[in-house]
């Protein structure tokens, strides 16, 4: 089939992008890049940045691919309006959406059907100066439940430094404190039921941050990952087992710490994970046979509606 006649059956697709959220920056990336390869797969492509009365827009699409990060793209919020208005669109569902952006509900579900992830303590604005007192072990990372692209997050190592980063947290949502886990940090990218390859990151700095991740030329991404086998094969296993226990579906890609022992920690979900020229999923992609073009497209067949059927 050429490429012509497979575009028919997409139709006209809006890729929505930028917002208002801390990742605007990065979704406009993403999105610009995701435009690039469908027009190249002579999809009938259009961009559409998510401000203000955005979603009147939407009426002359058929379909929508969401490279949205961020509250109101990956939060539930988005997923369940193009529900409302019945326009299908890549990725998880609403409940999937929601439970993954969350990262204090989606660590509690972890814990619920046992599944590692380190121990955390949630902390509101009214309840610093109790709860902060029971935090006696550090190293510690604080990170705002529902933020993504590291926004707001900080590796504390003595008491004396944790109301601070504790305060720049709240200052975008309730506040995560997680037991820091010294040793190898890993993403794994799922695409449809695939697992690709796992990435390993390092980095110079205290923690794979937002410079690290956007701005540092210091960031090393290691695919393949180094991993003998046995421990790349567990690490698989459990990213799957963490992206389909909330019912991902489509694409997403899940963080994970590994200690000096060699147990893994799950750290979180992203359901919308970011597609740039520094971005994971695609480095993985690449590594398992699949190129950046291809990778969108297989994004865009999740937008059928049968792949939002358990969430």
């Amino acid at each position: 089939m050429s490429k012509s006649n497979e575009s028919e059956k997409f139709g006209k697709v809006a890729v929505l992008y930028g917002g208002d959220s801390a990742e605007r920056d990065i979704s406009l990336q993403s999105g610009e890049s995701v435009l690039h390869a469908l027009r190249e797969e002579c999809i009938a492509a259009e961009g559409v940045d998510c401000r203000g009365n955005y979603l009147q827009k939407l009426a002359e699409f058929d379909r929508v691919f969401i490279a949205l990060h961020g509250r109101g793209g990956e939060d539930g919020t988005l997923q369940g309006a193009l529900e409302v208005l019945r326009i299908p669109y890549t990725g998880s569902g609403v409940l999937a959406s929601a439970l993954a952006m969350d990262k204090v509900l989606c660590k509690q579900l972890w814990e619920g059907v046992n599944l590692p992830t380190p121990e955390f303590l949630v902390v509101t604005e009214s309840e610093q100066l109790t709860k902060l007192n029971k935090v006696e072990n550090f190293p510690v990372m604080v990170k705002p439940a529902r933020e993504g692209s590291s926004v707001g997050m900080s590796k504390v190592d003595t008491a004396g430094d944790l109301k601070q980063a504790v305060s720049l947290a709240l200052q975008y949502d309730i506040a995560l404190v997680e037991r820091y886990i010294q040793g190898e940090e890993y993403t794994v990218a799922i695409l449809g039921d695939k697992v690709l390859p796992p990435v390993r990151l390092k980095t110079p700095r205290d923690f794979y941050d937002y410079e690290a991740k956007y701005q540092s030329q210091d960031t090393e991404y290691r695919c393949p990952c180094g991993l003998d086998p046995d421990d790349e094969a567990a690490l698989k296993t459990l990213a799957y087992e963490a992206y389909k226990s909330v019912s991902a579906s489509g694409w997403g890609r899940v963080d994970v710490m590994r200690d000096a022992a060699g147990r893994f920690y799950l750290l979180e979900i992203n359901t919308v994970p970011g597609m740039t020229s520094h971005s994971l999923v695609p480095m993985a992609a690449k590594q398992g046979g699949i190129s950046f073009n291809r990778l969108v497209m297989e994004i865009l067949e999740s937008s059928f509606p049968q792949s939002h059927s358990q969430g």
